[in-house]
Formats: C-alpha cells, sequence, structure tokens
C-alpha cells in the first residue's frame, strides 16, 4: 500500500473537512404541511394509549414526521414543532422504527404514570452526529435492555441528517434545535414525581445538553435543578477549554455537588471522529485525551509515545468522598471502526456505564492515573476476549 507523503497529510485532512461540510440539503418536491396533515400527526388526545408492551420507550423529537404512510417515519428535516410518543425497538431487518405520536398532554401524563411507578428516576438519552430517528431508536433501545433500567427511558432526537457529509448541516440543526430542547428539559425538571434525571448524551449531542443543563438551572424555582444529578458525556464533541472555562465551574458549583451531582465524561485517544473534529475546529474535544497547548507549541514535540491530555476541574474541588467530575479513558478498550461508540460496544466500557447509571462511583475495570478524577479502564486478565455482543445487549 503507497502511503501519503507526510508532507500532504495535512492537506488530506483539510480536504476530509471540506468535505465533512456538506453540499446543500436535498429538500425534495413535497411540501411539508403534506407530511404532516394526516391525523396520526397531530393527536389530539382522545385516542387510545399505546400498547407499553409494544412501545416501551418514550421519545421527544424536532423532526418533520412523516404521516402519509401506514408507518409514520420521521425524516430529516426540522419539524414545524416538538412532537412525542412512543416507539419500540426498531426492527433489525430494515431499521423500521415502531412509533405512535401522542398528544402532548397525554404524553406526560403517560410519563407520570410510568415513572411514578418505578421511583421516579429516568434516563434522557441526546444522539450525536449522523444519526437518523432509526438509529438513535437503536442505541435508546440498547441502554435501557442493557442496563436494565426499571423507569422510564426517553430519546430526544434531533434533525441530524444521518450523513458522513453533513457534519456542518447537524451543527447547525443543533444550535437551531436548543431552545426546543432547554423548554422540554426544563419541563421534564419541574415534574414533581421526577426524583432523579440520568441525561446520556453522545458526541455532538453534549452542546445540546450542557448550555440546556445552565439554562435550566438559571430558571428553576429552587435555583438549582436538583433532580438532574447524574450527567454522562460520551465521546463528547465539544471544545475542551470551553468546557474546563465555563462549562464545569457552573454545572459542578460546591453546592450543587454536595446534592450529588456529578458528570463522567468518557474520552477515548482511538476516537478517529473525535480527530477529525479537531481538525476541523482547530482546538481538541473534550471526549479525546490529544495534547495540544496553543500557549506552549513547544509541549507538541513530545518524544515517543504521544501523552494523554484530560480536562482539568475547571476549578472544581475534588474531594475523596464526592468527586463532581469523573473522566473514564476507554482507549485500552475501544472497539469499533471509528472508536466513537464504546460504551455501546465495548464490554468493558458497557459494565462501566451501566454501574454508572445504577450511581455507582467506582467500577471494576477503572486504574487510577496521576489526576484524583480521571481513571483508566483496562482490559481482564481473567477475559481477554469478552462476548461484547451479549455484555453491551447489542441486538442481532
Amino acid at each position: 500500500m503507497i502511503r501519503p507523503a507526510p508532507t500532504i497529510r495535512p492537506m488530506l485532512a483539510c480536504l476530509a473537512a471540506l468535505w465533512l461540510s456538506g453540499c446543500a440539503v436535498p429538500y425534495g418536491d413535497v411540501p411539508h404541511a403534506s407530511y404532516v396533515s394526516d391525523a396520526r400527526c397531530a393527536p389530539t388526545g382522545a385516542e387510545a394509549l399505546p400498547d407499553p408492551a409494544a412501545l416501551p420507550l418514550f421519545f421527544v423529537t424536532s423532526r418533520l414526521p412523516d404521516c402519509r404512510t401506514p408507518q409514520v417515519t420521521m425524516l430529516h428535516h426540522r419539524g414545524d414543532r416538538v412532537r412525542f410518543g412512543r416507539f419500540g425497538p426498531p426492527t433489525p431487518v430494515n431499521d423500521a422504527v415502531p412509533l405512535a405520536i401522542m398528544a402532548d398532554r397525554l404524553w406526560w401524563d403517560n410519563l407520570a404514570a410510568t415513572g411514578s411507578d418505578s421511583g421516579g428516576r429516568v434516563i434522557l438519552y441526546v444522539h450525536g452526529y449522523r444519526e437518523s430517528f432509526a438509529t438513535a431508536a437503536r442505541d435508546t433501545a440498547q441502554i435501557s435492555r442493557m442496563t436494565g433500567f426499571a423507569g422510564p427511558v426517553i430519546a430526544y432526537s434531533w434533525p441530524s441528517q444521518a450523513r458522513l457529509d453533513k457534519y456542518v448541516v447537524d451543527e447547525t440543526n443543533m444550535y437551531w434545535d436548543q431552545i426546543n430542547f432547554r423548554i422540554f428539559l426544563k419541563r421534564l425538571a419541574e415534574q414533581g414525581w421526577a426524583k432523579e434525571i440520568i441525561i446520556v448524551s453522545h458526541s455532538l449531542g453534549a452542546r445540546l445538553v450542557l448550555p440546556a443543563i445552565e439554562y435550566v438551572d438559571a430558571n428553576s424555582a429552587d435555583a438549582d435543578a436538583r433532580n438532574i444529578s447524574n450527567i454522562i458525556l460520551q465521546a463528547p464533541d465539544i471544545d475542551r477549554e470551553d468546557f474546563e472555562r465555563d462549562v464545569a465551574s457552573q454545572l459542578l458549583t460546591e453546592s450543587k455537588i454536595m446534592r450529588d451531582r456529578r458528570i463522567h465524561i468518557y474520552v477515548s485517544a482511538r476516537d478517529r471522529a473525535l480527530a477529525l473534529s479537531r481538525r476541523i475546529h482547530g482546538y481538541p474535544r473534550l471526549g479525546s485525551p490529544y495534547c495540544f497547548n496553543p500557549k506552549d507549541p513547544q509541549a507538541l514535540r513530545l518524544p515517543g509515545e504521544q501523552a494523554r491530555c484530560y480536562p482539568g476541574t475547571g476549578g472544581i474541588v475534588v474531594r475523596p468522598d464526592r468527586a463532581g467530575i469523573y473522566v473514564i479513558d476507554t482507549t485500552d478498550v475501544t472497539r469499533g471502526p471509528s472508536g466513537h461508540s464504546n460504551f455501546l460496544q465495548s464490554a468493558v466500557a458497557c459494565d462501566d456505564f451501566i454501574a454508572v447509571i445504577g450511581g455507582a462511583r467506582s467500577a471494576a475495570r477503572r486504574e487510577p492515573t496521576h489526576l484524583r478524577h480521571v481513571f483508566r479502564l483496562t482490559r481482564d486478565p481473567a477475559d481477554p476476549k469478552p462476548d461484547h455482543v451479549a455484555r453491551c445487549k447489542i441486538a442481532s
């Protein structure tokens, strides 16, 4: 195989970044009003509740639905409003998602009944770049199945284009959706039955989640959203310095940490998606322990293997009994061609994620580092070839 000369590699990276900016979105010839004219896109609440056995999961989406066919589907376009409903795991053969759109009030009542019956705990999953509604539904179903979570599991799906060459379009739609998401999250946090909201974001979803939590904190009746306690950022595609300077200090004040708020950040040096995102944006992403110091160029010239660099605590006091921030390095257990979804693909990472969902502050395969808030996941010598499919409950 002929490898490109080192001198042209930066050029190839720039070309790849330019390609990821994408072309115009193919809107098609169908007026958006035609997609939603059927009554199933605008239920009144007089309809019967969806069967929870067939549609056990909840969704909220700003995508435009297509109600012209027998099976309602969610498109890549921006919707005319936020819609609520329930869904079941996608069909493995064609990724078709069984779903039912519900009237807003009926959805909230149904969520409250389900949440109250299971102790007030709820998982909210926000997907990242290059995801369709079907792939987000598949991942949400896997999270529910893998964790064995007893409470309601909600998928929030924004209009990602689900295409490799639409990164910038996805960024644009994610920022467009910030107001929709923060309004929804505030209402969820204000539900009296909701005792613990576990928020899981993947990749670009972190940029939707973190500002929304700040907004909810600032606008809650008690000055803090106390039930948003467990925030899990999987491979977050957000500027690392921005997180250190602004986000951590606001989301993890001492009072919030003492009320048991914590943030888990899963990172990998073998995450190719975030490596490309770094080239596009010019600075390291939070989900990648890439070393880069713009104030000290000599620091880049390290001999031998490049060191791993992690986000600081942003001035947060890391207490031995109650740390507010945990960084989990999955580099040594990374799987998949992109290394970007270890929490759904790697047995060791899945086990750690399951423990965090359950409220644990430690897990079996974590090894401490020189930083008190950073841990590395390691392989189990007694199980060198773990069954990733079984441990992560990956659907066949």
